[in-house]
């Protein structure tokens, strides 16, 4: 699947579309410093052509995004049958002032309405840059375990040719 061909999905399928206006984290794997995986939730969104998140630029996932940009994500329902949508792209940092629009955006999804002012004024008093992440998606799955099911296990072969492990054992 090509860029185009993501983003159109992205744009259009009613399983993404159904995450990505869910209070859902994304969550977020990518290779620390020390070159071990880690993974965090992040309030995130999809802005037509990224999916984005802010972060502060403290933050240790900012120094290792910049070291090692390829990441892997999930945001997925816990009931049943669950909802997945699983992304593999290319992460970018560009360091703002103050609080990006992206932030408050993501974040008013989980923070809810009627509690956004108060979180967006002491977000504004106490932030003077924000690290703005954008992942630019090169794969993505969705599966809804009805009409969608995870991809084959050759879908997720390694890239080299070599055989696909064996999803039994």
């Amino acid at each position: 699947m090509d860029y185009p061909e993501i983003v159109h999905l992205l744009n259009t399928d009613p399983v993404v579309q159904t995450l990505l206006a869910a209070p859902i984290p994304m969550r977020l794997g990518y290779l620390g410093l020390d070159g071990h995986p880690r993974s965090v939730p992040v309030a995130y969104l999809w802005d037509g052509e990224a999916f984005v998140f802010a972060t502060p630029t403290t933050a240790y996932k900012v120094k290792a995004l910049r070291a090692h940009p390829r990441v892997a994500f999930t945001v997925d329902t816990t009931d049943f049958t669950p909802l997945i949508m699983l992304v593999r792209g290319t992460a970018s940092v560009e360091i703002r002032r103050g609080i990006p629009r992206e932030h408050i955006d993501a974040s008013r999804r989980s923070v809810g309405e009627e509690r956004m002012p108060e979180w967006e004024r002491v977000k504004r008093e106490t932030t003077r840059e924000m690290a703005l992440v954008r992942i630019v998606p090169t794969h993505v799955t969705s599966c809804d375990f009805v009409t969608r099911f995870p991809p084959p296990a050759a879908i997720n072969a390694p890239a080299h040719g070599a055989a696909a492990p064996d999803p039994v054992g």
